[in-house]
């Protein structure tokens, strides 16, 4: 994915009357986008979550010459209709005749932690089936999480500098996709399909129910639902934890200390929130920054091929062009 490191402004004076206008615009999208999370809940769904970006982006761009909105359009779709067949055929992987293991990962559990099972016995001194705890309301909303702060940083990344967006978009695609394979060709059991297969002692799928202490029943519904449309059996690697370390590694260098610490806190509390709430095993996270750092490496050295292709074909027109030409310009 290439493009343009052009950022999306305005091109002269002219536009500042449009100032007010967007200002408004984006004012609009604001109170509308959150009376929607206030009576329906985070917008979770991929169609509905792209609308929503890009009626900011939109927003954003009032004034703009019309190429752009066009431009948006034919940088965002195709980028989300991959991360569309990603959720289509992610929930479709466990139906390819694969057989599912389920004892394997868990005995590489135990062999790591000693014949322990971090997310049992987290849930054995942490989780209370008759009340709420307050850890369980930041473990609800970092999981959650997982949902919207990486779009939104897309978001963001488009309207500040398009090349980095396209880098990060390389990414987050390659990372999905190799997760997509990944399920396909080894379906891998999170711990409380094993604690349902009697494999281990009762481990409950708790990481959206800190929502409910908030009275945000309809996020909770969601998390619920979306979980039942994907994969069961699509825990290996975790790309809740991938995607999240995936941000800290992209943001690094752009942060001062208090933010890396910052970064460093929300992926160890993704890391946290997925193992205590059931979703994953430990060597389930440890497998998606694996993945993370071969994604890294990649696009890494595609990257460089293509700054040096770019660069020889600039060097190339130089050698080419008019000294007439040249001095004109």
């Amino acid at each position: 994915m290439a493009v343009e490191d052009t950022p999306l402004e305005p091109t002269d004076a002219s536009a500042d009357r449009w100032r007010p206008w967007r200002r408004g615009f984006i004012t609009a999208w604001v109170v509308a986008l959150t009376a929607f999370i206030v009576t329906r809940g985070v917008p979770f769904e991929r169609t509905i979550q792209t609308l929503w970006i890009l009626l900011g982006l939109f927003a954003f761009s009032i004034g703009k010459p019309l190429r752009s909105y066009g431009r948006i359009l034919l940088d965002w779709l195709p980028f989300v209709g991959f991360l569309m067949l990603y959720d289509i055929t992610r929930g479709l992987a466990d139906v390819f005749g694969r057989p599912i293991h389920v004892t394997e990962p868990l005995d590489l559990e135990k062999w790591v932690f000693r014949g322990t099972v971090p997310t049992q016995w987290l849930q054995d001194r942490l989780y209370d089936v008759t009340q709420i705890r307050w850890y369980d309301v930041i473990v609800a909303l970092v999981y959650v999480s997982h949902f919207v702060v990486v779009w939104a940083y897309a978001a963001v990344l488009y309207l500040r500098n398009r090349e980095r967006w396209g880098q990060w978009a390389r990414r987050i695609l390659l990372l999905s996709y190799a997760g997509l394979v990944t399920y396909i060709i080894y379906p891998a059991a999170p711990p409380w399909y094993a604690a349902d297969h009697g494999l281990i002692g009762d481990v409950d799928r708790i990481a959206s129910r800190g929502f409910e202490a908030l009275h945000l029943h309809a996020a909770s519904a969601l998390v619920s639902q979306a979980q039942g449309r994907g994969n069961d059996v699509a825990a290996m690697p975790s790309l809740h934890g991938a995607f999240t370390a995936m941000l800290t590694v992209f943001l690094w260098p752009r942060l001062p200390n208090w933010g890396r610490a910052l970064m460093v806190l929300y992926t160890f509390a993704m890391g946290f929130s997925l193992v205590y709430g059931g979703e994953h095993y430990v060597v389930d996270i440890l497998m998606g920054y694996a993945y993370v750092a071969v994604v890294l490496v990649v696009c890494w050295w595609w990257e460089r091929i293509r700054a040096r292709q770019r660069a020889a074909k600039r060097e190339r027109a130089a050698a080419t062009e008019p000294s007439g030409a040249v001095l004109a310009g």
